[in-house]
């Protein structure tokens, strides 16, 4: 069975090179530029996994985190934050809300960010 991911970012070009890479690596793809329409998608179509950005219009990142969990299947949702915010308070605020992984994006390439995504969801 396919594994499927959200990715979740309002960066265009950004976005372009994750849906990219992920179909190239096989995944199957949904994805999202603001927090409404990521969270709407994410209860949806469950995904394997969620990559997150948290600076998002409409609904941020942590806020549409915060809702997620709120729901059954959301409570135990893959989530993986990707995102240019280093500030102590962002980054335990997600790893409170249950994200396994927070990775600031000038700190990774998308290779390394294509390594997490395929060992967390157990692909080669």
């Amino acid at each position: 069975m396919t594994k499927s991911i959200l990715i979740v970012e309002d960066d265009l070009s950004t976005l372009k090179t994750l849906v990219e890479r992920c179909l190239k690596s096989g995944l199957g793809i949904a994805q999202a530029v603001d927090g409404e329409s990521a969270l709407k998608e994410a209860l949806e179509r469950h995904p394997d996994l969620i990559l997150l950005d948290l600076v998002l219009p409409k609904m941020d990142g942590i806020t549409m985190l915060r809702k997620l969990r709120e729901d059954d299947w959301g409570k135990t949702a893959e989530v993986m934050i990707l995102t240019n915010l280093s500030e102590n308070k962002r980054v335990a605020e997600a790893m409170g809300l249950g994200a396994f992984e927070y990775l600031i994006k000038s700190d990774w390439d998308v290779d390394e960010v294509m390594g997490k995504i395929k060992n967390k969801l157990r692909i080669s």
